[in-house]
């Protein structure tokens, strides 16, 4: 008889190892100041992609004796981003409270250049400026990340699931794999 292992504590490590590399990706691109590059992004959904598409599989392999339906594959994805996105949070809370403290003004310069680039008239920017100002600030900053993170793992993991499931055809093997 197999023991039952809930999809969360089979996922906690594939979560914080995840985490740990968005934490290493963001350190990096701080290092070499590339922070605010608007195409950083891109690269990363296709890291964060292949990662959740490893731990996946291998919760299928380990967990689900190689069999996963779309749903359960889903919720595997579902898990490693919440655990990521809340290490995510944590190191964005830090970066921004205690390594950079000048990082909401590069971040805030960065955006008034955006605006200044396309067109925009000063009071405009003028109040963009004030309301991102209000947005950027580590504790409501932190929180939304994790939102934000949560919510680009989820949708990874609905693309990500489909490529993974792999189910068992009950009318050709029974549960003992006879």
């Amino acid at each position: 008889m197999e023991s039952y292992i809930s999809v969360y504590k089979a996922n906690f490590y594939s979560g914080l190892i995840m985490g740990l590399i968005t934490v290493i990706y963001t350190l990096i691109l701080y290092a070499i100041d590339f922070m605010f590059n608007p195409y950083q992004g891109y690269v990363f959904y296709i890291v964060q992609a292949v990662v959740l598409f490893i731990f996946i599989k291998s919760y299928r392999e380990n967990y689900k004796n190689g069999y996963i339906t779309y749903g359960q594959a889903f919720a595997s994805g579902i898990v490693i981003s919440l655990f990521t996105a809340i290490i995510y949070a944590i190191f964005i809370y830090i970066l921004y409270t205690f390594i950079d403290t000048d990082l909401v003004n590069k971040q805030l310069a960065f955006i008034e250049e955006t605006f200044v680039k396309a067109g925009l008239p000063q009071a405009i920017i003028d109040s963009g400026l004030k309301m991102q100002k209000k947005f950027l600030q580590p504790a409501i900053y932190a929180p939304t990340k994790l939102l934000s993170s949560l919510l680009t793992g989820t949708i990874l993991s609905l693309f990500v699931a489909i490529f993974i499931k792999k189910e068992n055809n009950a009318l050709i093997y029974n549960s003992e794999g006879e």
